[in-house]
């Protein structure tokens, strides 16, 4: 990709961790985190301009890692769970992709690299999940980094495309209005549904 292409983004939309790992399959998943796929579907295919740039950010790890001392071993490279759910093949093929090895995507590899480059860039829509972990864990570092570098660009969340699993010691509601309420105090714009 030419850094042109990077200078003409205006909005982009990233959509974290809608992995099998996640959500079909696997020690850590929900399928109840399915039900948001059709609003990130009606998301995504709303894109339609060359100044909108979509993005994947998908849970890739290596056998051993060390994120398996904090978790069950997940979303293994190679494996099925590490694979994005078919309901979102096509958008994945149509994307960038970046592979991650930790609960932030501001650290896997060549993400803030990219991230510089976005000189006009005026929004980031972020969904997946969970919203207290990956997603959270991108939005609230994504937004000191613009803070840092004097950018005013606005980073959205919308409830309706986010969502965290459910356990007896993991309560989905109250671990969602946790992370809106500390995304929010980071700058985030917390929506109920997005819309241009």
């Amino acid at each position: 990709m030419r850094i042109m292409d990077y200078k003409k983004i205006e909005r982009l939309y990233i959509n974290v961790d809608m992995v099998n790992g996640f959500i079909n399959e696997g020690p850590m998943h929900d399928i109840s985190i399915g039900k948001i796929i059709g609003e990130q579907v009606r998301i995504l295919n709303s894109i339609d301009s060359a100044k909108e740039r979509l993005i994947f950010v998908v849970e890739s790890h290596k056998k051993g890692c060390s994120e398996f001392r904090k978790f069950p071993e997940h979303c293994v490279e190679g494996t099925s769970e590490a694979n994005i759910v078919p309901q979102l093949q096509k958008s994945f093929d149509n994307a960038m992709v970046y592979k991650k090895n930790s609960t932030s995507a501001m650290f896997a590899p060549n993400f803030i690299r990219d991230l510089q480059q976005y000189d006009n860039l005026r929004e980031v829509v972020v969904m997946g999940c969970c919203t207290d972990i990956c997603v959270m864990n991108l939005v609230i570092p994504m937004i000191n980094y613009f803070d840092e570098h004097n950018k005013e660009v606005v980073v959205t969340v919308p409830k309706n495309a986010v969502q965290t699993y459910d356990s007896p010691t993991h309560s989905r509601q109250e671990y969602n209005e946790m992370a809106f309420k500390f995304m929010r105090q980071a700058g985030a714009n917390i929506v109920e549904e997005y819309s241009r």
